[in-house]
C-alpha cells in the first residue's frame, strides 16, 4: 500500500499557488490542482482586464499549463453558487448595512476551508495547499495547530486566515510561507513555470476595476434613488449638507463629502436606518474599544476572563497596535487598545497576535463610545 500523502492544491493561475504545487511535488507529495470558478465578468461587470485576472479563461489556462508541466491532474470546479451565496452576496448585504466587509476572509472561510476542502475529502486527500504567505506548526504543549505570519512581513497573509479552524489547519499546508516574493519568482523560473513573471492582482477578484459604488449599482437594483439626497450631518448633529447615499462611503473618507466647512471633515460614521452620513474632524475618528463577533481563537481554546495582552490589527496593512482582548461570550470580544486608533470600521476583521502568532480574530460590529 502507498504511503505517499495525496495534496489538493488550489491553483488561481499565478505564480504564488503554482510555486506551491512545485514545491509539495518536489517533496514527494502525490498532488491534484484544482481551479475553482466562482463568478463571471458578465454578471458583475467591470472587466477591465478583458478576462485575464482571477477566474478568467486566462488564468485557469495558466493553471492547466503549469500542472502539465508539474505532471499532475488538474480540474476546473465550479463553486460560484457557493461563492455568491457566501461572499458576495455578503458583501452586499454589509455595504446595504453600512458595514465595509474584507471578502477575502470570507471567501476563505467559506470556500476554500469548506466547499475546497469538503471536496478534497472527497477525493480522499490528506491535505490541502494555497499560495498564502502564512505558516503552520503544530503545538505538542497545547494540542492546537498553530498559525504565524509569513516570513516574509510585506507579504504576510495571516490577517486574513483568522478564521480558519483547528480541523482545517490539521490538513493545510502554506508551501510557499517561509519564501519572499522575490523568492517565490525565481523558483518559478526554476521550475519553468510560465507564471513566473506574471502579474498580481490587488483589487478584490468580482469587482476587478475596484469601483464599489459601479459595482453596488449594478447588483442592487434601484439603490442609488433609495438612498440618494440622506443628510449629511456632523457629529453634534448639525445638518451640513446633502449626500449621495449612505452605502457610497467608508469610515475615515475625505473625499466626495463636500466643501466649505473651514477644516478638514471625515466621514466618522454612517448609519443605514436613517441613511444618514456622520462627518467631523480627525480628532472624532479616534477610538478605544469595539466589539467583534463571529470569534474565532487560533492559539488558545479561550480567552482569559481578565483580558490578553496582543497586538491588534483592525484592517490588511494595520501595522497592529497593542491592546487587551476580553471575552464576552463564544463568539464575541471586547478589545480596548491602549491608546485610540484611528478609523475603526465595523464590518472589518480585528485579528490580534502575540508576536508573529494569530491568537484569533472576529469581525467588527461597532465601537464603544466613552
Amino acid at each position: 500500500m502507498s504511503t505517499q500523502k495525496t495534496v489538493v492544491v488550489a491553483m488561481s493561475g499565478g505564480v504564488d499557488s503554482s510555486v506551491a504545487a512545485a514545491l509539495l511535488k518536489e517533496q514527494g507529495y502525490n498532488c491534484i490542482g484544482i481551479t475553482m470558478k466562482l463568478w463571471d465578468y458578465e454578471l458583475v461587470g467591470g472587466n477591465i482586464n478583458h478576462e485575464s485576472g482571477c477566474c478568467s479563461l486566462d488564468s485557469i489556462n495558466d493553471a492547466r499549463m503549469v500542472c502539465a508541466r508539474l505532471d499532475m491532474p488538474h480540474y476546473v470546479l465550479n463553486f460560484s453558487r457557493d461563492f455568491h451565496e457566501g461572499v458576495v452576496s455578503n458583501f452586499i448585504n454589509e455595504y446595504v448595512a453600512g458595514r465595509t466587509p474584507n471578502p477575502c476572509v470570507q471567501c476563505n472561510i467559506k470556500i476554500k476551508w469548506k466547499s475546497l476542502f469538503q471536496k478534497a475529502e472527497e477525493l480522499g486527500a490528506d491535505y490541502i495547499a494555497t499560495g498564502h504567505y502564512a505558516r503552520i506548526r503544530f503545538n505538542g504543549q497545547s494540542g492546537r495547530y498553530e498559525l504565524y505570519k509569513g516570513l516574509y512581513d510585506r507579504k504576510d497573509q495571516s490577517y486574513v486566515l483568522w478564521g480558519t479552524r483547528q480541523e482545517n489547519l490539521a490538513k493545510t499546508l502554506y508551501p510557499v510561507g517561509e519564501f519572499t516574493k522575490a523568492e517565490v519568482r525565481k523558483l518559478a523560473e526554476k521550475f519553468g513555470l510560465r507564471t513566473a513573471s506574471k502579474k498580481e492582482s490587488q483589487e478584490i477578484c468580482f469587482v476587478p476595476d475596484n469601483d464599489y459604488n459601479r459595482f453596488l449599482k449594478k447588483v442592487v437594483p434601484g439603490l442609488e434613488e433609495k438612498v440618494r439626497d440622506g443628510d449629511l450631518v456632523t457629529t453634534d448633529g448639525k445638518k451640513v449638507g446633502r449626500h449621495k447615499g449612505y452605502p457610497f462611503f467608508t469610515i475615515g473618507q475625505r473625499r466626495g463629502i463636500g466643501t466649505g466647512f473651514g477644516k478638514p471633515m471625515y466621514v466618522v460614521e454612517t448609519d443605514a436606518k436613517t441613511n444618514t452620513v456622520v462627518i467631523g474632524e480627525a480628532e472624532a475618528l479616534h477610538n478605544r474599544a469595539f466589539i467583534i463577533h463571529s470569534l474565532n481563537l487560533i492559539k488558545y481554546a479561550s480567552l482569559p476572563q481578565d483580558g490578553l495582552p496582543a497586538t491588534v490589527k483592525i484592517r490588511y496593512n494595520d501595522p497592529g497596535r497593542p491592546a487587551t482582548v476580553y471575552p464576552v461570550d463564544d463568539s464575541r470580544a471586547r478589545i480596548v487598545f491602549d491608546e485610540a486608533q484611528k478609523a475603526i470600521a465595523p464590518g472589518q476583521s480585528a485579528v490580534f497576535y502575540e508576536e508573529d502568532c494569530v491568537v484569533g480574530g472576529g469581525i467588527i460590529d461597532h465601537i464603544i463610545k466613552e
